[in-house]
């Protein structure tokens, strides 16, 4: 049992530990630049009225630095580029969609109502997924980008660990 252990802890004993890096950014950009193209390809004048109903300051201003945000911030954490600091207006738009949509909904991101012929139906989304973005970035920004980051290439070895 304690071969087996053993084996299942280092299945790739030469494989530095910074390469956890690599599908952390490549999901947390991914899944920025989805929606922040999804705001766009609707048309921003329909999240301007979404900000809007909730009661932000100028919506239009914010409509269009979260699309920014979301898909040049997404960009950066893929390419491994400036995480630190594209992290903080990221980790902004995360927080205002906990607290303006997605708290009361409670916790989790799954919220199955019923499965009809046409299939399943889901009631609103909570914070469940928006904290596993935060705790994302938050691990990137701590451990650094990882190989392959374009820090890595323009400012040296010394810009992102790994």
């Amino acid at each position: 049992m304690e071969a087996l252990i053993s084996r299942c802890i280092r299945l790739a004993p030469s494989i530095s530990a910074f390469w956890y890096a690599i599908p952390l950014r490549l999901i947390i950009g991914i899944g920025f630049i989805h929606h922040g193209y999804a705001k766009l390809a609707r048309g921003p004048e329909s999240f301007t009225g979404i900000l809007s109903a909730l009661g932000m300051f100028d919506p239009p201003l914010l409509a269009w630095a979260t699309i920014v945000v979301e898909i040049g911030g997404g960009l950066a954490v893929i390419t491994g580029l400036f995480i630190p600091m594209a992290s903080i207006p990221m980790i902004v738009v995360l927080l205002v969609a906990i607290f303006t949509v997605h708290l009361p909904n409670g916790f989790s991101s799954i919220k199955l109502q019923s499965v009809t012929a046409a299939g399943a139906h889901f009631g609103q989304p909570g914070y469940e997924t928006d904290l596993l973005y935060l705790a994302g970035l938050i691990a990137l920004v701590l451990g650094g980008s990882g190989p392959l980051a374009l820090d890595r290439f323009l400012f040296g070895s010394g810009a992102s660990k790994g």
